[in-house]
């Protein structure tokens, strides 16, 4: 399998997968207009398990490192599989709350809110586990993400609907997702032989574990999605069969496509870890929280509504989250 050694590869990946974690919801953003974010987010659970497998079959499977995917599957153990695929569960509940909430109060508050929050938890909980970089720099970072959540939550607030119960109950569920999603990572680490070139008995390749998870993401859909389609945060219940009387190709290639690309990111995410430390990869894919923040802010246009002094918070915010992830990449340097 292709394993990445270099620190600056491994860096230039988690950028991308900053890129691709803090981009996918655009897709939903431009379905949601015709489609309810719970028919959108089927196609999406198929793009996920889709890019997976084609990562697993390609680059899981060539080179003399590691174990090629099939392989590597048939040695697993129960405790890794049940690990990894675990992960994707708990993801799943996640992201389908933060999805949620960006439907109702948009990219520019969901992003920063729910994925700020997951960073913070999943960096203490992945450096708890395994503590590589140096933690000073490491944890500085985090607070410099923390104050960007924290101005973001104060520019939101002098948006004229911030008195509104909808947009302030699409904070509580990117909370909730938040909290969730930082823990969801740790699983798919545990799942994962620490040396990717020499795997560990048992457990699994990088590949194989970002499978495993995206089956679990997939099949929790049919207990989670199918919830919040009968029971869901805002509006009238979404009836199955609109998945197809209401779809069309381009609608569910949207879809797809929003999950093949989200896949990417978390692919090179987990490949990266073995170069960069789990803690450090993470944290930097979760930057994402910017780039979400910056397309909201001026692709999407959610704040032109803001009363004037908010652009000054808002380039505070985008000054804060760069500072914390230049910190968190010289964790694993000094």
């Amino acid at each position: 399998m292709v394993v990445v050694l270099l620190y600056p590869v491994a860096i230039i990946m988690c950028f991308i997968t900053m890129l691709c974690w803090g981009s996918w919801a655009n897709t939903q953003k431009l379905a949601s207009k015709e489609w309810r974010f719970q028919l959108f987010y089927w196609d999406y659970a198929v793009g996920v398990l889709l890019l997976s497998l084609i990562l697993a079959f390609t680059m899981g499977s060539m080179g003399s490192a590691g174990r090629s995917f099939l392989k590597d599957l048939a040695q697993a153990e129960g405790n890794a599989l049940r690990s990894a695929f675990l992960g994707g569960v708990i993801f799943n509940l996640a992201n389908i709350l933060i999805v949620a909430a960006i439907d109702i109060a948009g990219m520019a508050v969901a992003f920063p809110v729910g994925i700020g929050l997951a960073l913070i938890i999943g960096v203490v909980t992945n450096y708890i586990a395994t503590p590589l970089g140096n933690p000073f720099f490491l944890f500085l970072g985090v607070g410099g993400i923390t104050l960007a959540i924290i101005i973001d939550a104060i520019a939101y607030k002098r948006l004229p609907s911030r008195n509104q119960e909808t947009p302030v109950k699409g904070i509580v569920i990117s909370i909730a997702g938040g909290i969730l999603m930082g823990f969801f990572y740790r699983f798919v680490a545990a799942s994962m032989s620490i040396d990717f070139i020499n795997l560990e008995a048992g457990k699994l390749s990088p590949y194989t574990a970002v499978v495993i998870f995206s089956c679990g993401l997939l099949l929790s859909n049919f207990v989670w999605n199918s919830i919040i389609m009968a029971k869901p945060f805002v509006g009238d219940p979404v009836p199955f069969g609109d998945y197809f009387t209401k779809g069309n190709l381009r609608l569910h290639m949207i879809g797809i496509v929003g999950g093949i690309i989200w896949s990417l990111g978390m692919s090179f995410s987990i490949i990266a870890s073995g170069a960069a430390g789990f803690p450090i990869s993470y944290g930097l894919g979760q930057g994402a929280t910017m780039v979400g923040a910056f397309w909201g802010v001026f692709i999407w246009k959610e704040f032109k509504n803001a009363p004037p002094g908010t652009n000054k918070l808002l380039a505070l915010m985008f000054a804060s989250f760069i500072i914390g992830l230049g910190l968190i990449i010289i964790a694993r340097i000094v």
